[in-house]
């Protein structure tokens, strides 16, 4: 069973949702998202005989729990790459949902591939709220008042990893005619941001449900999988989404990703995570 926070849900609402399926009998229960974090652990502690999976998290040192992790950063890098190959103002943004270090890992992978691309080009930085409370992950306003600010400064590549905010970054590249990069899963392809599509480059992907099956799959296996559990390019589990044809049949651009992808894999390119 899998679960993700609501709104106004305290961690002690959220220690009793992951006790009740352990109870139950679920097995394993998987908590999307760092805020599950000291509700897991406490949850973990009562239940030694389920296999708990925390998405996003890599602070439970708890011997029945599975932190899956993801090397956004290594994805960030490729849509740097992206950016900087695509740029014709040698100027691109990020805007990041909240101040945390989970979304620095995708900034510094981000500005990381531009610069290592083209130093000329100039990254544009910028966090919607310092918590999550205020709205960062989930205020397309707030997305698109800060895009169309980066590209009243010239920018006209834009990387959102800023959650339901992003979708309002997206908007605003569309209607500037910019691009835009996405994230987590492929944009591209969303039924909400259907009209804004063409404006999408690539996103920047990570495997989650791929994370959750195989963790699945040990404990049904009789090995659960614990500790950190970490999904990266070489894994598959993150990378760049190929759904826009100006993207995928871009020859020269894909070339550029695929060099930029191997030295990663093969450790050449050590990619910042903060």
């Amino acid at each position: 069973a899998d679960i993700e926070p609501t709104e106004g849900e305290t961690d002690a609402d959220k220690e009793q949702r992951l006790a009740s399926l352990a109870k139950q009998g679920y097995n394993p229960v998987i908590g999307v998202g760092y805020a599950y974090a000291s509700a897991m652990k406490n949850a973990a502690e009562k239940y030694p005989d389920t296999t708990f999976g925390i998405v996003d998290d890599a602070t439970i040192n708890t011997k029945n729990v599975a932190d899956l992790v993801f090397n956004e950063e290594e994805a960030s890098y490729l849509a740097g790459v992206a950016a900087a190959k695509s740029t014709k103002t040698n100027t691109v943004g990020f805007v990041g949902g909240v101040d945390v270090p989970l979304i620095h890992k995708f900034q510094a992978g981000f500005e990381q591939g531009v610069t290592d691309t083209n130093p000329k080009v100039k990254v544009i930085s910028q966090y919607l709220t310092q918590t999550a409370e205020e709205g960062g992950f989930s205020s397309p306003d707030k997305g698109k008042t800060a895009a169309e600010g980066q590209i009243e400064k010239k920018a006209d590549v834009v990387y959102a990893a800023a959650g339901l905010s992003g979708q309002g970054v997206i908007e605003a590249a569309a209607a500037h005619k910019v691009w835009a990069i996405g994230v987590d899963s492929d944009q591209y392809k969303q039924e909400a941001l259907a009209k804004y599509k063409d404006s999408i480059l690539t996103s920047a992907t990570k495997d989650v449900a791929k994370a959750v099956y195989n963790l699945a799959k040990s404990v049904k296996d009789g090995k659960p999988a614990t500790g950190i559990v970490k999904g990266d390019l070489k894994s598959g589990e993150v990378g760049l989404s190929v759904s826009n044809p100006k993207f995928a049949d871009n020859a020269e651009l894909q070339a550029a990703i695929k060099t930029a992808k191997e030295k990663i894999v093969s450790g050449e390119i050590k990619v910042k995570s903060s």
